[in-house]
């Protein structure tokens, strides 16, 4: 009984690890930073790197709304089994690749520009966790090292909050929390770092209300 429940949970794992991913890039020399990459399961598991080989990516969690909104997304897409580049004279904007897998399949699609409206909108979704996770990081670093900075870290965020820039604002609370809690960090510091806690729980309320109302 033991063997067999044990052989029954290696193949839910194996399961789980074999699931879809998404896979984004953008590589833009000259930008800071040049390369960008996200991962990103269909649980809404998301892993942010700056070099391919990165052993230790920004790890965070999109909401269900967010998750769902995604790979809706890459389904109208087919899946990036069609061409996504414009063809058009522009200015380079970086070179972009979508691709999704699962196994030993995939299928990917490389664009400077694109003209289809899914398209662009996918790719804001991923700029979107690219630059969240960047804001994450600078509030991780100067909590640590440069407390003083920290007021203007958070204060990078409520503005990338205020532009709707934010996906998977979870990954903030704890460090939030943590400032809010701790009078070695200036005031108006902690009193922005509990404001931002409020309108993130706000937010949360809201999707969960509307996510109730959608339902039969």
């Amino acid at each position: 009984m033991i063997r067999t429940l044990t052989v029954f949970i290696l193949a839910l794992c194996a399961f789980a690890a074999d699931g879809p991913r998404l896979f984004y890039s953008k590589t833009f020399p000259g930008s800071r930073p040049p390369y960008m990459e996200i991962r990103l399961d269909r649980d809404g598991r998301v892993e942010y790197r700056e070099a391919p080989d990165e052993e230790n990516p920004i790890v965070f969690q999109l909401r269900p709304r967010e998750t769902r909104a995604v790979w809706e997304l890459s389904a109208k897409l087919d899946r990036f089994r069609k061409p996504l580049e414009s063809g058009l004279k522009v200015a380079r904007m970086g070179d972009k690749l979508l691709r999704w897998e699962q196994g030993g399949e995939r299928f990917e699609a490389k664009f400077n520009h694109t003209l289809d409206p899914d398209a662009q909108l996918l790719h804001d979704w991923f700029e979107r966790m690219c630059e969240s996770a960047i804001l994450q990081a600078d509030l991780e670093r100067t909590a640590k090292y440069e407390r003083l900075g920290v007021n203007q870290a958070i204060l990078r965020i409520e503005a990338a909050w205020d532009r709707k820039r934010l996906v998977g604002v979870d990954q903030y609370v704890p460090l939030l929390k943590r400032v809010a809690a701790n009078s070695a960090y200036l005031n108006m510091a902690r009193e922005r770092a509990e404001k931002l806690l409020a309108l993130f729980q706000a937010g949360e309320e809201q999707e969960n209300a509307q996510a109730s109302e959608r339902k039969p």
